[in-house]
């Protein structure tokens, strides 16, 4: 709890839910919280084309994302060395990231992410026709190291709460990173 702040029971349980999940350079996601407002992007799996136009397009709108007070924070499927190149591809080396290979946060009643399965939602017409409009052919695919069916989503996270979400329906979904945050 910060000193002078008095927090709902709301608040401090959704603390507690996230007091245990760290960072790679092990900072809890509660503290990071507490210090500003966070963009939590919850990635599927490094293989996935959209999730690579995902780091891309955070890459290109983080300037404005911090110009409105927030961070942006990655959740992942992999390991932090499977990660580490990814990021680091796209100019994000430096934003904090939390690699959660079990899903556990994907999965708290507060963030409720999906599962679906990968090869199934991989023949919508919607995921086909984005792969076609150029995520296939800018970003590439492959096969999945990390859990393939999980659904991936955005949520900005402001003073223990969920301010806004976005929970994919379909993995072709694009979230607006700005909108979230408040800047759009």
């Amino acid at each position: 709890m910060l000193s002078g702040t008095l927090w709902s029971a709301e608040q401090e349980e959704f603390a507690n839910a996230l007091r245990e999940f760290h960072t790679e350079t092990d900072r809890s996601l509660i503290d990071l919280v507490d210090e500003s407002p966070v963009l939590l992007i919850f990635l599927r799996h490094f293989s996935c084309a959209f999730c690579a136009q995902t780091i891309d397009r955070v890459s290109q709108v983080r300037e404005q994302i911090e110009a409105k007070g927030a961070r942006p924070v990655f959740v992942h499927l992999g390991s932090p060395e499977r990660a580490k190149p990814y990021f680091d591809y796209y100019h994000l080396s430096d934003v904090e990231r939390i690699s959660n290979p079990e899903a556990s946060l994907y999965q708290l009643p507060i963030f409720a992410l999906g599962r679906k399965n990968y090869l199934l939602h991989s023949l919508h017409p919607a995921v086909l026709l984005a792969w076609f409009k150029g995520a296939l052919f800018k970003y590439g695919i492959g096969i999945p190291k990390e859990d393939g069916d999980q659904m991936p989503g955005v949520f900005f996270l402001k003073e223990r709460k969920v301010v806004r979400a976005f929970r994919h329906r379909s993995i072709a979904d694009e979230p607006d990173f700005l909108k979230l945050v408040g800047a759009g």
